[in-house]
């Protein structure tokens, strides 16, 4: 999903069934997606990021038979915790779309189904078949041999009736074509295989709607008939487009879909076959763009097995985050799981991942070099002497930073190489230190070595532009207030860490002779809290990549 200065980026998560409260699965999948989103913020693109709710599923109506309260009520209350969670893990989506409660949404999935009915995709048909209710999907005999769904291993249930189906099967050339030439990319590659053959077999009209009877009332009616609801999948893929407007033709809908180049699903791997087949099928029937790029993410498991509402092996979102806060949680998530991969998830792994990185390599920079720097120079960033061979090798991990950081993100879609490549300069930098010695260098000086003194000056310099360059770290850790989401949509270019490029040294964009820490607060512990570290590595030494001079993301409200 490459981007570059000036174009538009739309971004979306799936939307989950709020039949239960959120799980650090779907967490996952809301950090992943805010990373991206801060990312292309921050490299100057327009950037719009959309999450949700599915609330027209049948699975949501048993859940609250099960409950015994009314199904508006079951969705309306786990819609809520859905959005609290975005608040808990400071996800700074632009939208939040509820696909039984907005007009927009109701009006889209109706619009929609017309234009596929105006291209004749769309007609009556008796069948029955296997149907898993959770999944909210049909599965063949040879997906099931055991009558078991692939997914939730319980019995799939035999459907009968006549419903309205969809004609996939026009559309089989015109995917594979699609996915083939690169105008629909999936990440990772074994996805993007796993669809091609799923194509290749042959595709099957799939079944668009279900009756009222069956649907217990709950759904958005089929126009023109009042006896049948639209099938989930339908109206809950059309949310994409609906956020933007799509029913009323709104402005937000040819700037974030039609005329713009990056339109980028972040999906689990369950839903592949909707996201991949399903939808560009319906796009392509009604005449709209497709996405140009579905993101697949693996699983959270535990103990090797999937995370399941059904199997009552989750990890509750909102009681992690309470417990360790959203930088730990987010952290483990960009730095530990594979992005496209299965992880098991402990308690100790997050932990032990927190506590090396962020307590420890990053809390330790920060704590030792922000005290150099009050007592050595008063808390001012000194001007630089020569480069010597120590220097120079600090300052080659820090070159390549900014490319391996821009790959990473815009073209492998891999967080997790991003933080890696940004831990190896905390490494390095961490190791500077113990090379260039600054408090022999500070003793040395007060004996009256002036080649002391410069020395210390060039290595203190250093290691503030170290921390500079590390400073983007934001795009994967919240800064609390959001002022960094709110400024990032408005940077240029030229403000930019990333587009200025990461030169450590006397040739960097720089400001030797600012204070580093004139209000730094004395009984703080950084080490312990990563956000605080995080920000101060932008704030407290004013050396932001945001706003040179001045005061950097996240800085408002940090002390």
């Amino acid at each position: 999903m490459t981007t570059t200065f000036g174009h538009r980026f739309y971004i979306t998560t799936s939307i989950p069934y709020v039949n239960a409260a959120p799980h650090i699965g779907h967490a996952l999948e809301y950090v992943q997606t805010d990373a991206f989103a801060r990312y292309h913020r921050l490299i100057g693109a327009d950037t719009r990021f959309l999450a949700g709710t599915d609330e027209n599923s049948l699975t949501n109506v048993l859940a609250a038979e099960r409950e015994g309260v009314p199904v508006a009520d079951l969705v309306d209350r786990n819609a809520r915790a859905f959005l609290r969670l975005t608040e808990y893990l400071h996800i700074f989506n632009d939208d939040f779309i509820r696909t039984a409660a907005e007009p927009r949404h109701i009006e889209g999935a109706r619009k929609l189904w017309a234009a596929c009915d105006r291209a004749g995709d769309i007609y009556t048909r008796y069948y029955s078949g296997l149907y898993c209710v959770r999944c909210e999907q049909f599965y063949t005999e040879e997906e099931a041999p055991d009558g078991l769904c692939p997914e939730h291993h319980i019995p799939l249930e035999l459907v009968e009736e006549e419903n309205y189906f969809f004609r996939l099967s026009r559309y089989q050339d015109d995917l594979a074509r699609a996915i083939d030439s690169g105008a629909l990319r999936i990440i990772p590659e074994t996805r993007r295989n796993e669809v091609r053959a799923f194509i290749a077999r042959g595709l099957e009209d799939f079944s668009v709607s279900r009756s009222r009877t069956r649907a217990r009332g709950w759904g958005i009616a089929v126009p023109g008939d009042p006896h049948q609801v639209m099938y989930v999948w339908f109206d809950a893929l059309a949310n994409y487009i609906t956020a933007l407007g799509y029913a009323h033709d709104d402005e937000l809908y040819p700037r974030y879909w039609v005329e713009n180049p990056n339109r980028v699903h972040v999906i689990g791997k369950g839903i592949l076959r909707f996201h991949a087949v399903y939808w560009p099928a319906m796009l392509m029937s009604a005449g709209e763009p497709l996405p140009t790029t579905i993101v697949v993410h693996g699983y959270l498991t535990i103990g090797g097995e999937k995370m399941s509402k059904s199997l009552g092996n989750v990890v509750d979102a909102a009681d992690l985050t309470a417990r360790y806060g959203a930088d730990a949680v987010r952290y483990w998530m960009l730095r530990q799981v594979p992005p496209t991969q299965d992880a098991d998830y402990t308690d100790g792994k997050l932990e032990r991942r927190y506590n090396a990185d962020l307590a420890n390599d990053l809390g330790n920079l920060l704590n030792r070099t922000v005290s150099m720097f009050r007592r050595y120079r008063a808390g001012v960033v000194p001007i630089p002497g020569q480069s010597d061979a120590t220097d120079q090798d600090l300052e080659a991990v820090a070159a390549g930073l900014a490319g391996t950081i821009e790959e990473a993100m815009s073209r492998d879609d891999d967080p997790q190489v991003t933080l890696a490549a940004i831990w190896d300069l905390v490494v390095r930098a961490n190791r500077y230190v113990e090379e260039t010695v600054p408090w022999s260098l500070a003793k040395a000086e007060r004996g009256g070595d002036a080649t002391a003194a410069e020395r210390l000056d060039t290595a203190l310099y250093h290691l503030a532009e170290a921390l500079r360059l590390i400073a983007p770290v934001p795009p994967a850790l919240p800064a609390r207030d959001g002022g960094a989401h709110r400024r990032a949509d408005r940077l240029r270019a030229g403000d930019t860490f990333l587009a200025r490029g990461a030169h450590l040294g006397p040739a960097s964009t720089r400001n030797p002779g600012q204070r580093a820490a004139p209000d730094f607060p004395e009984d703080r512990g950084m080490t312990r809290d990563a956000s605080y570290v995080i920000r101060h590595a932008y704030c407290v030494l004013r050396i932001s990549p945001l706003s040179p001079g001045g005061r950097g993301a996240g800085c408002e409200g940090s002390a």
